[in-house]
């Protein structure tokens, strides 16, 4: 009997954290599909232009018109203060413009919208597009591994 008991909490403690990351990661998929959202309509507003900034971007995210920065998330990654923004509480929206494959700041709390970029045809990095087209990318959770050397993400193009 005990030994059955002692069966059931060694299930639940291995199912539970992949529960758990399972769970982060919809959460950042639902957030990646706003942010795309959000640069579709900026871009409609705006006349095909690219946004410039997080900041510029945060209040189509969240459906305000106020915009917020993040001063400690600024200061990890830029020293343009308007450049990296938090979004949704737990997330820093990053805009900058495409340079080269593989380069950018997407991470599992980063949403990355790098302009001028359009995702690969697995759908998980930036190449480069048209100056209209926008990438949106995040990393999941599920698909790194112990050393955090190979990453999962996955990439929305605009």
């Amino acid at each position: 009997m005990l030994a059955i008991a002692a069966l059931i909490f060694l299930m639940v403690f291995i199912a539970l954290p992949a529960l758990q990351r399972n769970q982060r990661d919809q959460a950042r998929k639902e957030v990646l599909g706003k942010v795309t959202s959000a640069v579709t309509t900026y871009q409609s507003n705006k006349r095909s232009a690219q946004p410039g900034s997080g900041f510029a971007l945060a209040g189509y995210v969240d459906g305000t018109t106020a915009t917020k920065v993040s001063g400690e998330h600024n200061k990890a990654f830029t020293s343009d203060p308007l450049a990296d923004t938090l979004i949704d509480s737990n997330y820093v929206l990053h805009v900058t413009k495409f340079v080269s494959p593989g380069i950018g700041q997407a991470d599992t709390n980063i949403v990355q919208v790098l302009t001028g970029a359009t995702c690969d045809p697995t759908g998980s990095t930036a190449i480069t597009g048209s100056a209209r087209n926008a990438a949106v990318i995040i990393v999941m959770e599920n698909g790194l591994n112990a050393t955090a050397l190979a990453t999962s993400s996955i990439c929305q193009s605009i």
